[in-house]
């Protein structure tokens, strides 16, 4: 039995099955996922704590061992490792492939809350997870300058404005901000000053957190008539602070500025981020697991234009890193390559046959193929189907 001979005996329906297989190939060849390396991701999830001006074993201790014993009863954790530093920890959980990772997500969660009874106070904020592999490269960093504003500034405007909403886009897992920090007023003490007064390092902080509380401040009754009062007790700025008062000897009042230096600064000055030799806060996007990086990285372009207008007008945002670069060359090789393949069989079939009509053949039958591969089909109907079209 002759395969090829029931197309050939049916040209219109053989025409019409491989041009309807072609769009399907030419569909799917434009839907393929692309990466630089083939995507075997473990469902994995990053559990971040901060517990600002502790050592990295007062953090291992008291923020992640207790997130360990509840983190480590979740089902299907082949791996978990943690690093404590200065102020902060890491947790990465990996599970099992078969594991899937939004499930996993909410047994973290639930574990988060339910350690929440055991870590200290003191913990600004609660443990945040985030659903991406830190040993995958970054795909995108981008570079914020300013020629007037501070590293601060540019800090708070990243965190505030950027990272808030590169986070909700799709395929992007973490969304890390480097180079930087948020702007605080440090102050520092002069140890001598201190002596010199009689002034125990209590008093100051007592000082410096009654002159940043903002509590309520009542309301004041006259008669029929009552007057809320609406006053903010907090200090942002360093000349707020300097004037406040930490104690009184013979009756004169001691100021902080008297016993310390206050400068408006940043949270961390062990920080710095570089784009082309300039100051810069850096944001490093990471992708989710499974993510199509040239899909995630187009979609961060295309909102940088509207986040960029709710940027300060001095502030500049480059691109520094991108990682869709070599892949859309490696790719555009590749198709390069195909057409050349294409062009090559052709010119050797004319060379050696010299018949424009059996040239043909491989013409339509090699570029109809290589789209029939990506319709996953039969090459051998397309081959039947250039016959036809030859007789």
């Amino acid at each position: 039995m002759n395969i090829s001979a029931s197309f050939i005996a049916r040209p219109v329906a053989t025409t019409l099955l491989t041009l309807g297989i072609a769009f399907a190939g030419a569909l799917g060849f434009l839907k393929l996922p692309v990466a630089p390396l083939p995507q075997v991701d473990f469902p994995t999830i990053v559990v971040n704590a901060q517990l600002p001006g502790a050592s990295p074993t007062t953090v291992a201790t008291s923020v992640a061992a207790p997130l360990e014993r509840h983190l480590g009863q979740i089902a299907a954790v082949n791996e978990m490792t943690s690093q404590s530093g200065i102020g902060q920890t890491r947790i990465t959980l990996q599970f099992d492939l078969d594991r899937d990772i939004n499930g996993a997500a909410r047994d973290v969660q639930a574990a988060i809350n339910a350690a929440r009874a055991d870590l200290p106070a003191a913990l600004r904020t609660n443990p945040t997870y985030r659903k991406f592999n830190p040993a995958d490269a970054p795909i995108l960093i981008l570079a914020l300058s300013s020629k007037t504003l501070t590293q601060g500034q540019i800090y708070d405007a990243a965190s505030n404005v950027l990272a808030q909403r590169l986070s909700q886009l799709s395929g992007i897992g973490q969304v890390i901000i480097g180079g930087s920090a948020l702007p605080a007023v440090r102050v520092d003490l002069n140890p001598q000053a201190l002596f010199k007064y009689g002034i125990g390092l209590e008093d100051v902080r007592a000082a410096l957190a009654a002159a940043n509380a903002n509590s309520p401040k009542g309301t004041i009754d006259d008669g029929a008539q009552r007057y809320q009062i609406y006053t903010n007790d907090q200090a942002t700025k360093a000349v707020d602070y300097r004037p406040v008062l930490i104690a009184y000897r013979n009756g004169a009042a001691i100021r902080l500025s008297d016993v310390a230096a206050v400068n408006d600064s940043v949270e961390d000055v062990r920080n710095l981020g570089l784009s082309g030799g300039r100051p810069s806060v850096l944001v490093i996007l990471f992708p989710q697991p499974g993510a199509n990086i040239i899909n995630t990285i187009d979609g961060v372009k295309a909102e940088l234009p509207h986040l960029q207008a709710a940027l300060p007008a001095d502030m500049d945002v480059a691109i520094a890193i991108d990682r869709s670069t070599t892949i859309r060359a490696s790719l555009h090789d590749t198709e390069l390559t195909l057409m050349i393949a294409v062009i090559l069989v052709t010119m050797v079939v004319f060379l050696f046959l010299r018949d424009i009509r059996a040239t043909l053949i491989p013409s339509i039958a090699v570029p109809v193929s290589l789209l029939g591969t990506f319709g996953a089909m039969y090459p051998c109907i397309f081959w039947a189907t250039a016959s036809t079209f030859c007789r």
